[in-house]
């Protein structure tokens, strides 16, 4: 079994960008001549991340077929190792926090859960931490957008997150959630509502929808919403109409406000009080 570190290099070596390996292979391989590889002129450096061309050797100014191997060995340390300084300085940053040995007890992919969560996402999760303002929880409304969820694909559930959240996975428990609910708020504002476009305030994981008629309408502009409104607290984008005009006069928009206004007040004394 390959130590920690050889598995580390390995998988850097094999993520590095997709015109690097192949142009090392092709100069270790190639079967030209003498005369032929020093009718290619290939400079002996290597691209950095950033496209410039790093000069390897100040022996060699070009490769030949005598110094290809040593080509190919300082290319491929040249880029393990160009971001050994900001790698160190972000391993000192984690070992304030957590023991660095301690690293090595997971892998990549159970660190990446453990910080970032999974990149799945569960229903049954968002679920449990759900609350509804302004329709029961059994109304077919709140039926049909469970059903909408359940039929997304994993993309389109972590596009919905980073739209109502401003994040694209969930916590990996309720505990994680840290008292923060997901609101759904149903409100009567919108007329017709099937004109509209769900909004969202992601500092408060609230969702607000209209009172849409069907399950097709729902999932419709559901879907709009998360693939094209893309950028967090755009809830005047959101607002408009299908018509294209706006989507309410200055009063309905002060009214919007003074909704918005009065839900983080609850929620923030939710906070402070642990409810």
């Amino acid at each position: 079994m390959r130590s920690p570190s050889a598995r580390c290099c390995h998988e850097l070596v094999r993520r590095v960008d997709k015109d690097f390996i192949p142009g090392l292979m092709y100069i270790r391989d190639n079967e030209a001549t003498a005369e032929e590889f020093e009718g290619m002129t290939l400079p002996f450096t290597v691209p950095n991340a950033s496209g410039q061309d790093i000069q390897l050797s100040s022996k060699h100014a070009h490769i030949t077929l005598e110094n290809r191997a040593e080509y190919v060995r300082l290319a491929i340390n040249y880029r393990l190792h160009e971001f050994d300084e900001q790698v160190s300085a972000v391993r000192e940053g984690m070992a304030r926090v957590v023991p660095v040995p301690l690293l090595s007890l997971f892998t990549g992919y159970e660190l990446e859960t453990m910080v970032c969560g999974s990149p799945d996402i569960p229903l049954h999760l968002l679920k449990s931490v759900a609350t509804y303002k302004g329709v029961e929880p059994t109304a077919p409304l709140i039926h049909w957008f469970w059903e909408v969820m359940e039929s997304f694909s994993t993309t389109e559930r972590s596009l919905f997150l980073r739209f109502v959240w401003g994040r694209t996975r969930l916590p990996r428990t309720i505990a994680d959630f840290r008292g923060r609910d997901f609101v759904v708020q149903v409100l009567d504002k919108y007329n017709p509502p099937d004109h509209f476009l769900p909004e969202s305030y992601t500092c408060f994981f609230l969702l607000k929808l209209p009172r849409y008629s069907c399950r097709q309408v729902l999932e419709e502009k559901l879907k709009y919403a998360i693939h094209f409104c893309k950028s967090i607290d755009t809830d005047d984008y959101a607002r408009i109409a299908l018509s294209g005009e706006p989507a309410a006069d200055d009063s309905s928009e002060d009214s919007d406000n003074e909704d918005a206004d009065s839900f983080a007040s609850d929620s923030t004394q939710d906070y402070l009080t642990g409810h």
